[in-house]
């Protein structure tokens, strides 16, 4: 009998789920209108650190909105890593600013904060452009270092949004930002719950911040900028942003198992890189000042070792469903032509990286499936 594929990574509705929905169809609140909404919001601020919190219909419509509240728009720029899934870069592009792509540093794999540093302290000294807003998406699950970025911000007024869709959970555990969660250092963080995120509401979005006037304009924008009262007056160009109850409903009962969530995730980190040690690869990126949540347990194939597209194919064709890294999105070709900072690290990245099955439930079968497989598909 054929084995089952080994997903990369599903979710686990193992809570208060069922009862919170029944609960949304009993009461009939099913739309964007409902006590869990709230709930939701209110809850998942407290866990992050945050004063509050504003859900949306997805991560990518959170970062829109926290982008264009920062001061994206047409004819200015905003720098971002180029190592990160598309939605990053799209999200920039929606406000109909221009994106800095920057390429990314090889210990942690996000975006090189030396280099933005330097390119913006250069341009400001030649008179040259500086980036409207910083978006810092931290990858993976690992936290991105901010010191240098924060820098500017102190320098140069420019704001900061966080890219946190595949990084709740994560914090920082030494220097000036022990202790702090990833998403809750700049103006604005961004979060994602889709299906295959550490917690899940089906598709949908968190903007955090701790700022009350950005987070009363969050919730303005994303539910159509309607003014309060009967009428359908609205004072702006909203968008259809609302997350809804049920989803909400959702977010709420895996909220609630979180911090188990994040152990399995960090335990099942521990075991693959114990376990790969001797395989030619290097592991997933782990900083002594990071704390990671380990969203998807990532290695990039070392010298030696066979193609990385011919690795995921023996994988997959195992039932072991691995997938490769992000192009860089200056790579991409609806950024062909963007401004692009760096080097060649964001290309290694792809060239050599991978992911392998993550999910929060994964047996100890499963692991051990995997392992083999991945041992078997480089030769060893």
């Amino acid at each position: 009998m054929t084995e089952r594929p080994i997903p990369l990574s599903v979710p686990l509705l193992g809570g208060n789920e069922s009862r919170y929905v029944e609960e949304c169809i009993e009461t009939n609140y099913v739309s964007s209108v409902g006590p869990f909404v709230d709930r939701f919001e209110q809850e998942f601020a407290i866990s992050v650190g945050a004063r509050h919190a504003v859900a949306c219909s997805t991560g990518t419509a959170a970062l829109h909105v926290a982008l264009r509240l920062a001061g994206a728009e047409p004819g200015e720029l905003v720098a971002l890593s180029s190592f990160t899934f598309i939605a990053s870069g799209n999200a920039v592009t929606y406000t109909g600013a221009a994106p800095l792509f920057v390429d990314s540093e090889p210990r942690t794999w996000n975006l090189d904060a030396e280099l933005l540093h330097d390119e913006v302290v250069r341009r400001a000294t030649r008179g040259g452009e500086v980036p409207k807003v910083i978006e810092v998406v931290h990858i993976l699950g690992h936290p991105s270092e901010l010191e240098p970025i924060l820098a500017l911000r102190d320098r140069f007024d420019i704001p900061i949004v966080e890219d946190a869709a595949e990084s709740l959970g994560a914090t920082y555990r030494t220097g000036s930002l022990a202790g702090r969660h990833v998403g809750t250092i700049g103006s604005m963080g961004c979060f994602s719950f889709n299906g295959n995120k550490i917690i899940t509401t089906g598709g949908g979005g968190m903007i955090v911040t701790d700022d009350a006037e950005l987070a009363s304009r969050a919730k303005h924008l994303t539910t159509q900028a309607k003014r309060p009262g009967l009428g359908y007056v609205h004072d702006e160009v909203g968008y259809n942003y609302r997350l809804t109850n049920v989803a909400a409903a959702i977010g709420v009962a895996q909220l609630e198992q979180l911090p188990s969530y994040l152990d399995a995730k960090r335990k099942l980190a521990a075991r693959y890189t114990e376990a790969l040690a001797e395989l030619p690869i290097d592991p997933a990126p782990h900083a002594g000042w990071a704390d990671p949540s380990f969203w998807l347990y990532s290695v990039l194939l070392a010298d030696g070792a066979p193609p990385r597209d011919q690795v995921l194919d023996r994988l997959n064709e195992a039932g072991v469903l691995a997938r490769p890294l992000w192009l860089p999105l200056h790579r991409q070709p609806p950024y062909e032509g963007a401004i692009f900072i760096g080097s060649t690290v964001a290309d290694d990245l792809y060239t050599r990286g991978l992911s392998l099955p993550s999910s929060v439930g994964l047996t100890d079968g499963e692991f051990e499936r995997v392992v083999e497989e991945f041992r078997k598909a480089l030769g060893t």
